[in-house]
């Protein structure tokens, strides 16, 4: 028999192996048996609310365990045909070993990148906000042009999203929007999004057709669940009301329903206005404000790190993480990977997850 079958199977193998304790999976197959039997205590489903999180518990768990026991069955599969090459030597049953090692290497590659997304806080829902930079009609337009790629991202990954402010131009384009992207390991993807975001194009808004650079500055921060405690005093609010402005009909324009909130100590300002209730517009603000100061809260944990300072350069505001360029040609740079592609439509599209994919792979659990 061949020895490059022996090797690669025992490269592969090794591969499975590490992954076993990269994942955690002996910890996790035990988290699933204790949490399993808590289910089956008395008065359990009485609570369904506490059940439901520890159902979800579950799921997560089971998620990484089959996915490591799919490989490792395609292990022992791979194994078995290798004895039975020993014994026959057939150009179909080498045929047949090549193919399930490709099939075994696919499937490890893609657990491999997926473990990129085990951060405490990657499978969470995002809570992503855009604003312009300087520039007036030209960058709002530019950040309407931004949710409308994120947007299209999101229903390709099957992910729900829902508008929590939205603040309309002037003449054209958004002064700022916040939106909540829902689904497992929203944040875990849209983290590689955070930073400053720059277009070259001609201006539409010019009559002189000169070019133009535009800046945004995308923001994401993972929505806390109710495992997460952040005490938010009712003292140390500023709330003020106004008149909502844009789309919602004449009842959000005459009433008093949107909502401002500043947070003294920290100096955080998050305001929502999309709901027509000023009741539903204050619960949302109240849940972006418990998101931003569970952030701050991490961010000053990890500021001790000195890794954690290189990267947090990255994306302060004036570098750029990314370049769109629609004129003199076309491109889309990510400038902390060196990804590139000429298929600027497509990217605007929505098809941003080779850059995210990128990122990732180099900078794993950043964010």
């Amino acid at each position: 028999m061949e020895r490059e079958y022996l090797q690669r199977l025992e490269e592969l193998e090794q591969r499975v192996k590490e992954l076993r304790g990269y994942l955690d999976i002996d910890n996790r197959t035990e988290q699933i048996k204790r949490l399993e039997e808590k289910t089956g205590e008395d008065g359990f489903w009485n609570d369904q609310e506490k059940a439901q999180k520890v159902l979800k518990q579950i799921n997560r768990h089971k998620e990484w365990v089959d996915a490591w026991q799919s490989v490792n069955n395609l292990l022992e599969e791979a194994k078995i045909l290798i004895e039975m090459l020993a014994e026959d030597e057939s150009e179909a049953l080498k045929d047949e070993l090549v193919s399930h090692f490709k099939k075994m290497e696919k499937e490890i590659n893609a657990l491999e990148f997926k473990r990129m997304l085990s951060g405490r806080d990657d499978p969470k829902n995002a809570i992503l906000t855009i604003h312009p930079g300087a520039g007036g009609t030209e960058s709002q337009d530019w950040a309407s042009m931004l949710m409308r790629m994120y947007l299209r991202f999101a229903e390709r990954q099957g992910f729900e999203t829902e508008i929590m402010d939205y603040q309309p131009g002037e003449e054209a384009g958004i002064k700022s929007v916040t939106i909540e992207v829902k689904g497992n390991y929203a944040y875990g993807y849209l983290k590689a999004e955070n930073g400053v975001h720059r277009l070259v194009r001609i201006s539409p808004f010019d009559a002189n057709k000169r070019r133009h650079t535009s800046f945004a500055s995308v923001f994401v921060i993972p929505e806390i669940d109710e495992n997460i405690d952040v005490e938010i005093n009712p003292s140390d609010l500023r709330i003020d009301t106004y008149r909502a402005s844009g789309a919602g009909g004449q009842h959000v324009n005459k009433t008093d329903s949107a909502i401002r909130i500043t947070h003294l100590p920290t100096g955080i300002v998050v305001q929502c206005q999309n709901e027509r209730s000023q009741h539903k517009n204050k619960a949302n603000a109240l849940k972006i404000l418990a998101a931003r100061l569970y952030q701050l809260k991490l961010e000053e944990q990890l500021a001790k790190k000195k890794e954690y300072e290189e990267s947090k350069r990255d994306i302060a505001w004036g570098s750029q993480i990314r370049s769109y360029v629609f004129h003199p040609y076309n491109m889309v740079k990510d400038h902390r990977t060196n990804y590139e592609t000429s298929n600027v439509q497509q990217v605007m599209d929505g098809d941003i997850y080779p850059f995210i994919e990128k990122y990732l792979v180099q900078f794993g659990g950043q964010g």
